[in-house]
């Protein structure tokens, strides 16, 4: 399927997709998007199981016949090429947000529904929908809060936590990796850093609301997904605020005790920081976990857990290769140039971080391979520029930490099914994976 006709399967726009940039304002008289080369010859349907499953062959598709494509379906340019990727994150031309410079009327595009509103508060608030000045003031003081100290105190619980689920799971003799270790693990971590107390009702409910409020971020969701991402985003937002009220009266050795004793943060903005913890850690360590398994369970291979060096640069590998986060999106605020094709202010870029990490251009003939022992990695799984995932060095202490209990408790583990890609392509994995020990 073409990327020019592909259909729509819903009609409710999502957080960054309506009007299309074909509505927007093309002050300089640019191209329109028709006139980018190369659409027809690459096929990109993200609402397509099959294409879900492997994106992989449309990507390189996509490398092939050009670096800028107009997918007509989420009015979005299509960037599939490491080089113009990396520089785009770095490119202050293109932001999160553009309401830091311009209204909605004068960007070209509609404000969000009101009932979303909840949502939009909740999101735009933290740090990875900020701009300029607002994200430079986060970012400094949430810092002083997750320091690198802090996630190096939390390396024992990780450990412990990750021995503990992979003990859970080899002594059952197997079971779903993902709801036994996956799942967990992040949220056991993100919880004991926010100081939620140990009650499994309260922890319970953070991952429903995280799998709620993460369903905005695929292409085009329905309006009953964005129901879901507005119940969740109340909830979660009056759940962090008693918190919060809490922590100001007993603070303890935690996160949310620390962003409260940093006077200049406002309350929203340390709520949306906490669910974007939450969220972004949450979902990046269960995907890269599960897939990572599955890929190496079909091709027979194994990091080597005896060595603390080589088994980072597996993880960094399983990163590349099949990322967790496929797709980012960026808004133009000044006219840029691909190749020779003028994308107007009021256009939206969606970076494919999946064909990036794919590219031959970058990562040689073995691009396409899964080398555990790949040393020369500048995989952008993690993003780049002011958007850096601040939470990487946890998520790396986690996959570590779940990638070599798993090899040394489980060392026969094998697949017990075929597992089940879930729908969504941004956030892409699978529903369950299966395994015996």
């Amino acid at each position: 399927m073409d990327a020019v006709d592909a259909p729509d399967p819903h009609d409710a726009p999502g957080p960054h997709h309506a009007p299309g940039p074909h509505d927007a304002p093309d002050p300089d008289g640019a191209p329109g998007p028709h006139d980018a080369p190369g659409l027809h010859d690459a096929p990109f349907d993200p609402w397509s199981p099959e294409f879900v499953a492997d994106p992989y062959p449309a990507y390189a598709r996509l490398r092939a016949t050009g670096r800028a494509h107009w997918f007509a379906p989420t009015g979005q340019w299509l960037i599939p090429h490491y080089e113009d990727v990396s520089a785009l994150l770095r490119d202050r031309r293109l932001g999160r947000t553009y309401t830091h410079r311009f209204t909605h009327e004068e960007f070209g595009r509609e404000a969000p529904p009101a009932a979303h509103e909840p949502f939009h508060t909740l999101n735009d608030h933290g740090l990875l929908d900020l701009e300029a000045a607002d994200h430079t003031r986060i970012r400094r003081l949430v810092s002083k809060a997750f320091t690198p100290r802090r996630v190096e105190d939390l390396a024992p619980t990780v450990r412990r936590l990750a021995a503990g689920l992979v003990g859970e799971l080899v002594a059952t003799g197997g079971g779903d990796l993902l709801s036994v270790v996956a799942a967990p693990l992040p949220v056991a971590v993100i919880a004991e850093m926010l100081g939620i107390p140990e009650d499994e009702e309260e922890r319970g409910r953070l991952r429903p609301w995280s799998a709620d409020i993460c369903g905005m971020f695929e292409l085009n969701p329905s309006e009953e997904t964005a129901r879901r991402a507005v119940r969740a985003s109340i909830e979660f937002s009056d759940y962090l605020r008693e918190l919060i009220a809490r922590r100001r009266k007993e603070p303890g050795d935690d996160l949310i005790s620390a962003l409260v004793g940093v006077a200049e943060l406002t309350e929203q903005e340390m709520i949306s920081t906490c669910v974007l913890l939450l969220n972004a850690g949450h979902e990046a360590t269960v995907n890269t976990t599960v897939n990572g398994w599955w890929r190496l369970l079909k091709e027979g291979v194994r990091p080597d857990a005896g060595n603390p060096e080589k088994l980072s640069t597996a993880v960094e590998e399983i990163l590349r290769y099949d990322t967790p986060l496929q797709m980012f999106e960026r808004w133009v605020l000044d006219d840029i140039e691909i190749d020779g094709q003028v994308i107007p202010r009021g256009s939206e870029v969606a970076l494919l971080f999946g064909s990036a990490n794919r590219d031959p251009a970058r990562f040689g003939p073995t691009a396409d391979r899964l080398d555990l022992t790949r040393a020369d990695n500048p995989h952008l799984s993690f993003g780049a520029g002011i958007h850096y995932c601040l939470g990487a060095p946890l998520a790396r202490l986690e996959l570590t930490a779940i990638f070599g209990e798993l090899l040394r408790q489980a060392p026969g583990i094998r697949l017990a099914a075929e597992p089940v890609w879930k729908p969504g392509y941004v956030i892409r994995g699978f529903e369950a994976l299966r395994v015996e020990v």
